[in-house]
């Protein structure tokens, strides 16, 4: 197998040949069709999170074919296109596992941070971590929504019943969720970098109500705001942005320092919370509503080897949608 691999934090990736692995008990091996990059990848590679086991491959939204199996999983899954989620194992013990919130169990291991993820030609993964995936749509197109999806939908659930809703960092799950909301008869109101006509440009063509910088008010109160970018400073800007009653959702799992602010800034029953990793429940209820909604998503395409590329273009913001790694043209590595 190909694989690109994370050796020194802060460091580019490192194209090698390795052995393909042989799935134990209860996995999967795949061969992977596609594997989008999310912003998480970058705090994977630049350190944000911490106490990453190297050598790493990372890599979380995974689509591809189960080309074998490990003892104690049915026959019927080898062919089967699965996705490969964030969140790739839990205990199912601790007091999180066994009242329905096993996105936050005290063991879980996570795909592309804790086990080897996507950014190769195949990976082993937890059949009960795997959701079978429409074998007749483009994987590429279905790569972000394993996390991107995934971590928007709970954001969006987290959001309640807000009608009208800000996105704070119009990229990928911001540009699958904005869909969700306009099909369910919400309006959008997509905050993007100061200046990025491109993205703003982007937003509106995905229907949105307005669009503008992060630092701008928008035309009316907001009753929610889901933040996805990283960037502590935006947490007052969208306090200030909802109504009285209303709720900032931060959708990340690393962010900048949240800065001081002055209590009138969450004062009026306004909230702030977070969401963090997901649950298969989450996937269960998505999938189905992205497929109505007609989610439609929009990617740049690398192969394997330019996943560095890939992690930049997400970096300096140089994407409109998800990028998307694919690997086909495999090189031959020594």
């Amino acid at each position: 197998m190909q694989a690109m691999v994370l050796h020194k934090i802060g460091e580019p990736l490192l194209l090698e040949k390795r052995e393909i692995p042989r799935p134990g008990m209860g996995e999967l091996l795949i061969e992977v069709e596609a594997c989008a990059v999310c912003r998480t990848d970058l705090h994977v590679v630049d350190g944000d999170l911490k106490d990453v086991q190297l050598p790493l491959i990372p890599g979380h939204e995974i689509v591809g074919k189960v080309v074998d199996i490990g003892e104690g999983v049915i026959a019927t899954r080898l062919g089967q296109r699965v996705g490969v989620p964030w969140l790739g194992h839990t205990c199912g013990r601790c007091n999180y596992c066994r009242h329905g919130t096993e996105n936050l169990c005290d063991d879980p291991v996570f795909t592309g941070y804790t086990r080897d993820g996507g950014f190769a030609t195949h990976v082993i993964a937890d059949d009960n971590f795997s959701f079978e995936l429409d074998p007749t749509a483009d994987p590429v197109s279905l790569a972000p929504l394993l996390c991107a999806g995934l971590i928007g939908w709970r954001s969006l659930k987290k959001a309640g019943e807000a009608r009208k809703i800000g996105l704070y960092g119009f990229g990928a799950a911001a540009h699958i969720i904005a869909q969700i909301c306009t099909w369910e008869g919400r309006e959008v109101y997509a905050f993007t970098r100061e200046g990025d006509l491109q993205a703003q440009s982007f937003a509106m063509k995905l229907g949105v109500a307005w669009a503008g910088g992060s630092g701008e008010t928008p035309p009316q109160a907001l009753d929610a705001a889901i933040i996805f970018a990283p960037i502590g400073d935006l947490v007052p800007k969208a306090l200030r942005a909802v109504r009285k009653g209303g709720r900032v959702v931060c959708g990340g799992i690393h962010m900048s320092d949240i800065p001081s602010m002055p209590y009138a800034a969450i004062w009026g029953e306004r909230e702030l919370v977070s969401v963090a990793n997901l649950t298969r429940q989450d996937a269960r209820d998505f999938f189905p509503i992205a497929a109505k909604a007609g989610v439609r998503t929009t990617t740049t395409r690398y192969l394997l080897e330019e996943a560095n590329i890939a992690l930049e273009d997400l970096r300096s913001g140089h994407l409109s949608g998800a990028a998307v790694i694919i690997p086909c043209g495999r090189p031959q590595v020594s």
